[in-house]
């Protein structure tokens, strides 16, 4: 049965006024029209506004709008959370009333009963003898205590303000008080976002000493949010750091900033004033064009990591502006300004880079039967002393894939560049070009022929097999002595299998390859029906003539017979795969240049790692790195449905010492966090060569979900 009740009470009594009338359905109902009472048993679900209550038994005196629930009361919020009790009397379309033996059920599986509540308005509710909880009971013993749980002598829950707090509150874990306070508050579990302080961080470094965060989370309105956070130390001068959050319509400013100083303990003595900015923001102008803006700058490395802020060897701010039409053309023009945070940086000679421009086309049809794609780029390179540089590029690429009667895969390619210099003051650090000085203009083409012949065999159940020779012939006219040309974007330079078949193997348009060569590689692959696959190759190049690819030594072509390149990947099942890269010398082939393997193998809920990587040291690097020669383990497993841990490590053979150990162990479940972890830096001043003294960090997390996360962190 479906009764609406409204409107004034019949039988002369009193007119009583209510905003809308009180709907309800149940099995049986009873009407006393002398008292005005409404009766309804049995399945008995009312509403009234947004307000759904269900009981047992539901009495609604019409004369003064109160409505009386019993038995298995429950109360459906608007903002989804649901209210248990024993008895109900409320009015106002539900908003205000009494409740007795409440249990309630809110957002993020947040849980809490009290012996009774006062609701007033349908936002405050004033609980008596509460316990919160966002833990599940035991399903084997559901008397038991959960993992954790808030015990108060009264609470309030503020759905306007978002927050619940606690009187006389004691934090019990698995039933055990560990914490008492007078006052405890936290969001309510149903918001978003709700301004109020943040758990605080605890900690010790070797340069702060003993320290304490205490953050503050400013919702500013519904798109943008302030957290500040103050650091108090023993040995530092005290911090005070920013992190802002801004959401548009168009776009979004995010960064983090901070101020404060150094003591003086690790700068020589001297007291310094100090901070850094971390800012970024990211806009849309329309559907073509996107710009944004980064802003890093900070006072000193010794700066960030005595903060521990995140820390980057080099610091990149930027401005740009970049567009897109129909996945055909690029467009981007930015400027960049780099800032080197090492003590042994030369700020001087670190370049600004104004304008930086490309733009780029790649047609959708065919050209004489092939793809096509053009670029045109400026480039402006400047430094306070030293070389000054600016570049106006094209490239134009063509390619052209055919298939001959045998099955050969037959590619046809030629691709041309024209570069325009203006260059000054390269007879200086770090460039050390003076022959590049001046203006000139340098051209380069190249012309390819692609063959490979694919030979598959049908091994049945054990998949297939493919043999897979490839040659490419290269040739254009040679290039002029590369030391008369400026060079900013090809010093760092690798030969590898990824481009062994590159029609320019540099990793810029500075330095060209120039005369004909003809490379050549064979591959090997047996693909398994269960998706896996065995695959390697091993290539080479060689010169038809004297004109050298790479005036580098050691960079793999600087003879005319390149070093040998290989690869080799095993994957044979879902739970183990390996590749490996090396590198060999071409006249000594058991001499490496280059190797970097690793493997992972999986096992249930562990999962094993390892790696092997030599880099021997790049002599034509302005600061060559010493060689690496580094071996690694790790593995992670995971024990039962809430534990994981993690180790790794780095051991450098070379140098017969561990290079970085690390190792977490965390605990996640329905309502609680536990992790902690262990990093162990073995790192070597540059300087000195000596070790650095510390370099430890050990992190605790506590999170009591819906209520805080703890951090103790030491260094």
């Amino acid at each position: 049965m479906v009764q609406p009740f409204g409107g004034a009470a019949g039988g002369g009594g009193p007119s009583v006024d209510r905003n809308a009338p009180v709907t309800f359905t149940a099995e049986e109902v009873e009407y006393d029209r002398e008292k005005g009472l409404v009766i309804a048993r049995g399945r008995v679900e009312a509403w009234q506004g947004e307000r759904l209550l269900r009981a047992d038994e539901f009495t609604y005196d019409r004369n003064t709008g109160v409505a009386t629930a019993r038995g298995h009361v429950q109360l459906l919020e608007p903002d989804g959370s649901v209210m248990f009790a024993d008895e109900a009397e409320l009015k106002d379309r539900f908003r205000d009333g009494v409740l007795e033996g409440v249990r309630a059920l809110l957002a993020a599986n947040g849980k809490m009963a009290a012996n009774g509540a006062r609701r007033t308005g349908g936002t405050i509710n004033e609980l008596s003898r509460v316990v919160y909880s966002s833990c599940d009971l035991c399903a084997d013993d559901p008397t038991a205590p959960p993992l954790w749980q808030v015990e108060a002598r009264r609470a309030t829950q503020d759905k306007n303000e978002q927050r619940i707090t606690y009187r006389d509150a004691t934090v019990r874990l698995g039933g055990w008080p560990v914490l008492y306070t007078p006052y405890l508050s936290h969001p309510d579990p149903s918001a978003p976002r709700a301004s109020g302080f943040l758990f605080p961080t605890l900690g010790y470094t070797r340069f702060l000493g003993a320290f304490a965060e205490t953050p503050y989370f400013w919702a500013i309105d519904d798109s943008s949010d302030l957290t500040v956070i103050p650091i108090l130390s023993s040995r530092q001068i005290p911090n005070l750091g920013l992190e802002y959050r801004k959401l548009f319509n168009f776009g979004e400013i995010l960064g983090n900033a901070s101020i404060g100083g150094l003591n003086g303990t690790d700068t020589g003595g001297k007291r310094e004033l100090a901070g850094h900015i971390f800012l970024k923001g990211r806009f849309t102008i329309d559907e073509h064009w996107r710009a944004g803006f980064d802003l890093n700058r900070a006072s000193s490395e010794q700066y960030l990591r005595t903060f521990r802020y995140e820390y980057r060897r080099v610091l990149t701010s930027q401005a740009y502006v970049e567009g897109l039409w129909d996945t055909t053309t690029y467009a981007r023009i930015d400027g960049r300004a780099y800032q080197g945070l090492r003590t042994i940086d030369d700020t001087r000679q670190i370049p600004y880079v104004l304008p930086n421009a490309v733009v780029e086309h790649a047609p959708r049809g065919k050209y004489l039967g092939g793809f096509l794609t053009m670029d045109a780029g400026l480039l402006g390179i400047s430094r306070d002393i030293g070389s000054s540089t600016q570049r106006l590029s094209s490239r134009v690429s063509w390619q052209r894939p055919e298939t001959d009667r045998l099955g050969g895969l037959w590619t046809f390619k030629v691709q041309a560049d024209g570069i325009g210099y203006r260059a000054q003051g390269l007879q200086e650090p770090p460039t050390y070009l003076p022959a590049a000085n001046g203006s000139q203009a340098v051209g380069n083409v190249r012309a390819a022929v692609d063959w490979r012949m694919p030979f598959v065999r049908n091994a049945g159940s054990w998949g297939s097999q493919t043999i897979e020779p490839r040659v490419q012939l290269v040739t254009g006219p040679r290039v002029g002595p590369q030391y008369k040309v400026p060079n900013e974007d090809s010093v760092d330079f690798e030969f590898t299998d990824a481009n062994l078949f590159a029609l320019n193997r540099y990793t810029g348009r500075d330095r060209q390859e120039g005369g004909t060569r003809v490379d050549a590689a064979l591959r090997g692959a047996w693909d398994f029906p269960n998706g896996g696959q065995i695959e390697g190759l091993v290539g080479r190049s060689f010169r038809l003539d004297d004109q050298i690819s790479s005036p580098y030594v050691g960079s793999g072509l600087d003879r005319r017979a390149s070093d040998y390149v290989a690869r080799l990947r095993v994957a044979p099942t879902t739970w183990f795969d390996t590749i490996g890269r090396i590198r060999l010398d071409g006249e000594r082939p058991t001499d490496r240049r280059m190797v970097d393997t690793t493997a992972n193998l999986g096992l249930g809920r562990v999962t094993v790692s390892a790696g092997y990587l030599y880099s021997p040291p790049l002599p034509y690097l302005t600061a060559p790195v010493r060689s690496r020669d580094e071996v690694g383990l790790g593995f992670t497993a995971r024990i039962g449905d809430y534990w994981r841990v993690t180790a790794s490590g780095k051991y450098d053979l070379g140098l017969g010492r561990a290079v970085l150990l690390q190792g977490a162990a965390g605990y996640e479940d329905e309502c609680f966090i536990f992790e902690g972890r262990f990093i162990k830096r073995f790192a070597q001043d540059p300087t000195t060569e000596s070790l650095y003294a510390a370099n430890t960090v050990i992190l605790f997390r506590v999170g009591f979900k819906t209520l805080g996360e703890y951090f103790f962190r030491a260094i």
